[in-house]
């Protein structure tokens, strides 16, 4: 349904202690620079109660994100726009309340991802804002509200983005000992002049369209199955039975393909999946969750079909394990060094720009934790996306009982609409919206 706010203020949170002179100038590391100019959105919604008025909640989240903010420094800075680094200046996060004219349960069940956009503090592409971290909070009529949260993604991938979320609600609930982000990403991938590199390519705006896809647990095992089944003949490692991940990134990468009349082997295009990987685990040892930034590489993955079959989802899950595997400690090491891996990606870019790739990203914040973000009247009931500013942009979250998964797509117009119309694709869907 359509969504009607009114803001009623907006202020800026500061620390609630100041941040150190020696921690005033962060420095962005080289995988900071190469992530998307754009804004991560986040939003949780949270059921009426009887626990406090609206007045006293608000004020609740102010004092509680002030003393997170405390923790983490940089969100409260403001971004250089050298593509450099943060001044931690304390000026503090925007934090915006909003009154909403209508019931959360009307927003929750027939939710539009276009309108969503609505219960977030701005818009995700806008260049111009050098805030690194900003929350608009949402009262619904019947006593409900949303958190919707963005961050800025030349600070944070999504993991450091939940567990600044998660370690704001721990502090609201009075948690006292919540782990503190772990900072310096700049030593281990030092900055990199970056002239010549655009980090806003495939930024889009007009005729672009979201969709929530429910995939529930009996459809995902049915379709995990049928991706076993062409693996039935390959190598032991392939017979293994694919993951949820695994299993949707190629169904829909594959339905895409064929309700799009996209031809795999068109040799003036350059077929290409993006697969996240994070990077805190490639290193040796491993470095702790909560190391902050933006810690992940995707796997490029160019997927072909054996033999023209075009339903084999095997054969690109096979394809998909090896891209991830290749993305290991030797990998990491060479990424430190840096100029390789940006003439790559400068090289993609321009391809991508002339129209010679077609892409599709996918993103996964399934087993994220995303439902622990408790502010101290209970867990979120919903916790979504919205609409983003790409196109071929996949996101995988949990459902609320996480049995299930809902996958966000978003797709140009025309092409979204034969998308949704396949066959093989409503076969294993719940349900759209």
């Amino acid at each position: 349904m359509a969504i009607d706010i009114e803001v009623v203020s907006k202020q800026n949170i500061r620390p609630s202690v100041p941040t150190p002179e020696h921690l005033k100038k962060y420095t962005l590391s080289f995988l900071d620079q190469l992530a998307p100019g754009v804004f991560i959105p986040l939003l949780f919604y949270y059921p009426a109660d009887d626990q406090a008025e609206n007045r006293l909640k608000s004020d609740h989240l102010k004092k509680s994100l002030s003393e997170a903010l405390s923790k983490f420094y940089p969100l409260a800075g403001r971004f250089v726009s050298d593509n450099g680094h943060v001044d931690c200046n304390d000026e503090g996060a925007q934090y915006v309340e909003a009154q909403v004219n209508c019931k959360l349960n009307d927003v929750i069940r027939d939710p539009i991802p276009n309108e969503l956009a609505k219960l977030l503090p701005l818009e995700l592409d806008d260049a111009t804002v050098d805030l690194n971290f900003a929350v608009q909070v949402n009262f619904f009529k019947c006593g409900g509200l949303a958190v919707g949260a963005v961050i800025s993604h030349k600070v944070a991938d999504a993991l450091s983005f939940v567990n600044f979320m998660t370690s704001w609600a721990a502090i609201a609930r009075g948690e006292q000992d919540v782990p503190s982000p772990i900072f310096g990403l700049a030593k281990l991938f030092p900055p990199l002049d970056m002239s010549g590199f655009e980090d806003r390519t495939g930024v889009l705006k007009e005729n672009i369209i979201s969709k929530r896809f429910l995939f529930d647990a009996s459809k995902i095992l049915a379709l995990k199955n049928k991706c076993a089944e062409d693996n039935k003949n390959k190598s032991p490692e392939d017979r293994t039975q694919p993951t949820r991940f695994e299993a949707l990134s190629a169904f829909i990468w594959n339905r895409y393909m064929a309700a799009t009349g996209k031809n795999p082997g068109a040799p003036e295009n350059t077929n290409i999946m993006f697969l996240p990987v994070n990077l805190r685990t490639r290193f040796d040892p491993p470095l702790p969750k909560h190391y902050f930034g933006n810690l992940y590489r995707m796997a490029i993955l160019t997927p072909s079909m054996q033999n023209g079959e075009k339903e084999n989802y095997g054969d690109i899950i096979s394809q998909a394990r090896e891209a991830i595997k290749s993305v290991d400690t030797s990998y990491v090491e060479k990424l430190k060094k840096g100029e390789d891996h940006l003439m790559c990606m400068k090289q993609m870019a321009q391809k991508f720009d002339k129209g010679e790739m077609l892409t599709m990203s996918f993103t996964s914040l399934s087993r994220f934790g995303v439902y622990e973000a408790d502010f101290g009247w209970g867990k979120p009931v919903w916790v979504s996306s919205a609409r983003l500013t790409f196109s071929n942009v996949v996101t995988f979250f949990d459902n609320k009982e996480g049995d299930g998964i809902e996958a966000w797509i978003i797709l140009k117009e025309d092409e979204m609409a034969k998308f949704e119309a396949d066959q093989e694709l409503v076969s294993f869907v719940s349900s759209t919206v």
